[in-house]
């Protein structure tokens, strides 16, 4: 439509100087108004001049304000310019800019916007792009009552129709159904806009007056009842696009779930979307939406579409990217992102993404429209309406196509993801706020005791209708003896190499012949695994399979308890170990009468020795007793740990073995005469000794790594490997030479001697008779 009336002159907002007074140029703008002097528009110079003189300083004067930039002409965002800086006379509707009469000629020269549309300002201040934000959200007044002025309207009033219902069921079955309800022609190449938000937001009042002129198109209502409910369609003209209404989020439904994949389907289709918000500050809600639907569309409905462009012969893919996300903020009080561009260049909106940490790769451009509305004025909608035409006119990402792939697309989705869906069930206060947070390693429920429970009286479990689920990592699954069940008892058998009445060695033998064996506490052995040639019973016959829940902590492991070879080498330990306590003062007092034996004379005797000359710490039978090379006192080895040089000694010029005091003030207690006149001859079987020691313990450490090789083979399989055992599991003291690292029977973890005085039975590992049990296992002596 043109404008009414014909072209009239310019009206520039510029105010020229009337007094012509001291003007430096010839029509100066004004800059003041002088009541006093006849209402006079002044320019500074005048004003300067005129004011200055004693009888006009008590003028009254006022400053002529700027003339509000929603009333001039807008080329100058067009890259013209207006020099006059000329009041607004109409408004064009396809380039959606404001001119003047002068430069709308100018603009609208060329061929291909000669047939562009106008409506005059008047016109203009009181139809499509603004409404009024007083009222409560999606409620707009009657169209009828607005007394909206709409010169030579030659587009028909169009209206709405329902295109899925909020079960998910298409009302539309037919393209050609789908293209007389739009009004559009069967050939014509459109785009999709749809608009998401929550309830009340106002989403259907904003299409009505973006796109539509302020008609309600979409419904609206007063009512705290949803107008919307399900998914609404209707076809705009001038853009070539199929508008969609959706129903709010965080209204009343019947399952949220269900709209919530409903919107998605919407959303995947669309080629612009619209998140429609009146927060004061943008809550986590939107950008959780968008994040979950972007991994929805990447992961669910992208190969889909592909297929539909395909198979309808779509010669542009129109599944490269998802749709172009526009969020449109509202406000009343607080102020809103400051943008550039067209909503492209939005910090405020990129910090927001970051610091939700939700993924936005689906979507081919986010952008951001903000308005502030005072209360009693009105919204602005066409900044929004400018963001949508710019990204509906890119079609390097996603083109036009015909109505009918559109209508083909989402009866694809709609087909493909339906049915039943789970309904959620609200809480605002989830048991997962006080129960423990311990999760079963093997199925990964929770625990449902509360939080900081003790587990020494109320052990870890889950509800009965969670069923653990077997891990072989974890091992758990035991077996419960059947003819104790059929009593009333519940008794675990596990798998061992030997019976309870077999000794190592003969369970070792038996077990290489027929097996391992299943014994009950009661029944006695009910199975061996080779207990014949052929013909043998499954485990199944006489025990039932159970699924044990794995805690953090507890003993894991449960079937991995073949510790037939352990057995053997805890029978050669115990021998070994046997012989040693026997023949330990024996061999260590004859070991220092030989040392005596070859001794340097100024040396104490062994013998002589019962305490440490520094610390006078009595030695024991455990103690390793040892000689200062410089004074020849006995001493412990903490206080004989330094070396030094001791010629005067004979020990020649290499670092040997001192006490602290003769390392500290490098005294002799005999003279040097005498020691030099001793030579060498006399530490030469001293010396001789000490070298074929040091071999004999060269030896012995190269013979340990074999040796700790077999002992690894030999672990059973709920044993922590030795390389990754650093402390022991009770008191947490480091492992060292002097503190030796040992297998807790019961969980397998490194203990200490100190924290594992006591030995218990351990029938549930394989252990019928008492071995290495720690304080932490000892303490829960009823599981083991």
């Amino acid at each position: 439509m043109k404008a009414a009336g014909k072209k009239g002159s310019c009206r520039s907002s510029i105010r020229l100087c009337e007094e012509k007074f001291s003007c430096e140029t010839q029509n100066p703008a004004a800059a003041i108004v002088c009541f006093e002097c006849g209402d006079a528009a002044q320019c500074l110079k005048c004003d300067s001049a005129i004011h200055s003189m004693k009888k006009n300083q008590n003028h009254t004067r006022e400053t002529i304000p700027s003339p509000k930039p929603d009333l001039l002409c807008q080329v100058s965002e067009l890259n013209g310019q207006c020099k006059s800086k000329n009041y607004a006379d109409v408004y064009c509707q396809d380039c959606y800019y404001r001119f003047c009469f002068d430069c709308n000629d100018k603009y609208h020269q060329r061929s291909d916007k000669a047939k562009h549309n106008f409506v005059d300002t008047n016109s203009f201040q009181t139809q499509s792009f603004h409404s009024d934000s007083s009222s409560v959200p999606d409620i707009c007044q009657d169209v009828g009552d607005m007394n909206i002025r709409r010169d030579t309207i030659e587009d028909e009033a169009r209206n709405s129709f329902l295109l899925s219902s909020e079960d998910e069921n298409l009302q539309v079955e037919s393209d050609n159904e789908f293209i007389k309800k739009l009004g559009c022609d069967e050939d014509a190449m459109v785009k999709v806009i749809s608009i998401f938000g929550n309830t009340g937001d106002g989403k259907s009042h904003t299409l009505n007056y973006t796109f539509f002129k302020g008609e309600e198109v979409f419904k609206t209502s007063a009512d705290q009842q949803s107008c919307t409910v399900g998914i609404w369609a209707a076809y705009e003209p001038h853009q070539k696009a199929i508008v969609i209404d959706t129903e709010g989020l965080l209204g009343v439904s019947s399952n949220q779930n269900q709209r919530t994949r409903l919107l998605l389907k919407v959303l995947a289709v669309s080629d612009v979307v619209i998140y429609r918000t009146r927060a004061e500050r943008l809550h986590n809600d939107m950008f959780n939406f968008i994040g979950s639907a972007s991994k929805a569309y990447l992961k669910h409905f992208s190969e889909e579409l592909q297929t539909v462009s395909k198979k309808c012969k779509n010669n542009t893919s129109i599944t490269t990217l998802g749709p172009a996300i526009v969020i449109f903020h509202e406000t009343t009080h607080t102020e809103v992102f400051k943008t550039k561009g067209l909503g492209k260049n939005c910090p405020g909106i990129r910090e927001r993404i970051t610091d939700s940490e939700c993924m936005m790769d689906a979507f081919s451009d986010i952008r951001y429209v903000g308005t502030k509305t005072n209360i009693g004025t009105q919204t602005d909608f066409l900044e929004l309406k400018k963001v949508v035409v710019d990204i509906l006119g890119n079609n390097s990402i996603r083109a036009h196509r015909r109505p009918a792939v559109v209508l083909q697309a989402l009866k694809t989705l709609n087909e493909k993801f339906n049915g039943d869906i789970e309904k959620p069930t609200p809480n605002s206060f989830p048991d997962q706020y006080f129960t423990c947070t311990e999760k079963c390693l093997a199925c990964g429920n929770r625990c449902i005791h509360s939080m900081n429970h003790n587990t020494q009286i109320d052990p870890h479990e889950t509800s009965p209708e969670h069923i653990c689920q077997y891990q072989h990592q974890y091992g758990n699954k035991v077996y419960l003896c059947k003819a104790c069940k059929k009593s009333g008892h519940i008794r675990i058998v596990v798998p061992k190499t030997s019976s309870s009445s077999d000794n190592s060695w003969v369970g070792f033998g038996k077990y290489l012949w027929s097996g391992y064996v299943l014994e009950c506490p009661k029944c006695g052995i009910i199975f061996r695994s080779r207990q014949y040639w052929y013909g043998n019973k499954e485990e199944e016959a006489v025990c039932e399979v159970d699924i044990r829940h794995i805690w953090p902590g507890s003993n894991r492991g449960l079937e991995g308890n073949h510790n037939a070879a352990r057995k053997v080498l805890d029978g050669f330990h115990y021998v070994a170990d046997t012989i040693s306590t026997i023949s330990a003062k024996p061999t260590k007092n004859l070991m220092e009468w030989t040392a005596d034996q070859i001794a340097p004379e100024y040396w104490v005797p062994n013998s002589q020795i019962l305490e440490c000359s520094s610390c006078q710490v009595a030695f024991t039978s455990n103690t390793q007793k040892h000689h200062c090379r410089a004074c020849g006192e006995g001493f412990c080895d903490s206080c004989s740990s330094k070396v030094r040089p001791v010629p005067e000694r004979g020990w020649g010029f290499s670092a040997v073995r001192v006490c602290d005091e003769c390392f500290d003030e490098r005294k002799i207690k005999e003279k040097k005469a005498v020691a030099a006149a001793a030579g060498d001859s006399v530490h030469t079987a001293r010396k001789v000794g000490e070298a074929v020691s040091s071999t004999i313990g060269v030896m012995a450490s190269a013979i340990e790594y074999p040796l700790d090789i077999l002992k690894d083979s030999a672990r059973p399989d709920y044993w922590i490997p030795d390389e990754k055992i650093n402390n022991c599991c009770v008191c947490k003291k480091d492992f060292d030479l002097l503190l030796s690292k040992h297998h807790c029977r019961s969980c397998g973890n490194g203990v200490c001697d100190y924290c594992s005085p006591n030995r218990l039975s351990v029938p549930i590992r394989g252990w019928d008779y008492p071995v290495r049990v720690c304080k932490n296992c000892e303490k829960n002596i009823e599981q083991i």
